[in-house]
């Protein structure tokens, strides 16, 4: 009797592609994007609504992953002075680190003068974009009137204020307050399974974008805008590379090269989405999954973060004022450089985390030190290749004072941190179990 021999299952290339990491997937994606795009020029629109699927995924997933995490954040945290002290640091930390950033901006754009030589006049100032809310009226306006509207429209700051109120009062209230905090446990719990399924569009999503972007805007658009896309990546590598590499090493005695693998399938999304906020989910993943960070403070810092911390935003603020600046043959003072430097930080604050939310703030910079407000159009043709950077830079920022501020509160695990991302992802899973 022969025996029947079974052959072992060939891997097919659908297997090989799902194996693949998540940023590896998406990084894929946007090479193949942008190399469809180039092919196919303005046809590449057509691809477009694949990747505007993808981020309207994201939106939907914004305002209640943000509302029930940050409700379970202080809700967990039990302690409210604890609450306030993290509060404070987080403040503390994101201002500190935004008004860094601008300051390497204006030392990138004063190097080398990307505006330097256009010799451009100033026309009529009659039709300029809107400029930003000033500081005052953002800080009116954090506190809803309707928390419903607010939840409904995403006013993100109105929805954060909101939910740490609700969290506190629900801790305040003792037992009775339970009920809804398991309910809200719940809801955040199920909003993290829906963001890991929803990762998984992403590859597609970022491939449409890409293919759209470069479709639409082409190569040669960027050619005669080159020095400020340099000038402002290159702020941005510094301000990753080397300032934050520098927060993690000396501040939490932690390995930077660690930190940026770990944060890999964010920075990837941020880059491709231009979304701070849309990129929280990715973020919110990476800290639990790879960084060892618990959700108590990932939770609470993390959205924060979204709404407040532009580093990236204001480093962009600093190079474009001053390009703006020489461009125009106008000279800045020290008082100048000083008042955009105050400027972009506090209007950060107020600056929403979505495409191109950092052009508008702009307007409002330009307006402070009495520059054309024509600038605009000159940096509007680049601001999508400009925003990818910035939003880079303000999602990494968001992960270092997470992971910084955890390392404080006794609430990262190192061992899960040092981990290889494989094990950091089973470490996190069994933990997940445990729970």
């Amino acid at each position: 009797m022969t025996k029947s021999v079974i052959s072992p299952v060939r891997p097919t290339p659908w297997s090989h592609w799902c194996a693949l990491p998540l940023w590896s997937q998406i990084l894929i994606g946007m090479i193949l994007g942008i190399l469809t795009g180039v092919v196919l020029g303005e046809d590449a629109t057509v691809l477009k609504p694949i990747g505007t699927l993808f981020v309207n995924t994201i939106k939907m997933l914004i305002v209640p992953l943000v509302f029930c995490s940050l409700i379970v954040g202080v809700t967990s945290m039990q302690d409210t002075a604890r609450m306030g002290r993290i509060g404070f640091k987080s403040f503390g930390f994101y201002l500190g680190t935004t008004s860094i950033a601008i300051s390497i901006g204006l030392m990138v754009g004063a190097i080398l003068e990307p505006g330097a030589g256009l010799g451009l006049e100033a026309g009529s100032q009659s039709d300029v974009i809107k400029a930003a809310p000033s500081v005052m009226e953002t800080l009116i306006n954090i506190v809803p009137t309707n928390p419903i509207a607010a939840l409904a429209s995403g006013q993100i700051l109105q929805v954060i204020v909101f939910a740490v109120a609700l969290g506190i009062a629900l801790v305040l209230i003792g037992e009775q307050g339970k009920p809804a905090i398991a309910l809200f446990m719940s809801l955040a719990e199920a909003m993290y399974k829906l963001t890991d399924m929803v990762m998984k569009l992403a590859p597609y999503g970022v491939f449409g974008l890409m293919a759209w972007v470069a479709g639409e805007y082409g190569i040669a658009m960027l050619l005669p805008l080159m020095k400020v896309i340099v000038a402002v990546y290159l702020g941005c590598l510094l301000h990753i590379l080397g300032f934050y590499s520098l927060v993690l090493k000396l501040l939490a005695g932690l390995s930077p090269l660690q930190f940026f693998k770990g944060i890999s399938n964010a920075m990837a999304v941020a880059f491709t989405t231009s979304s701070s906020a849309g990129s929280l989910p990715a973020s919110m993943k990476c800290a639990s999954e790879y960084l060892g960070v618990n959700k108590k403070i990932s939770s609470f810092v993390l959205p924060l973060g979204t709404t407040i911390n532009m580093d990236g935003t204001a480093l962009y603020q600093g190079v474009t004022a001053l390009f703006v600046a020489q461009a125009f043959g106008i000279d800045l003072t020290w008082v100048d450089y000083l008042t955009i430097i105050l400027t972009a930080t506090l209007a950060s604050i107020g600056t929403a985390g979505v495409p191109g939310a950092g052009l508008v703030m702009l307007t409002l910079v330009l307006t402070t030190v009495g520059l054309p407000l024509e600038g605009v159009a000159l940096i509007a043709g680049i601001d999508r290749v400009l925003d990818m950077a910035r939003t880079v830079v303000n999602v990494s920022g968001d992960l270092v004072a997470t992971t910084v501020i955890a390392k404080s509160e006794n609430e990262l695990d190192e061992a899960h941190y040092n981990a290889d991302m494989i094990a950091s992802a089973r470490m996190a899973d069994e933990a997940e179990q445990a729970r």
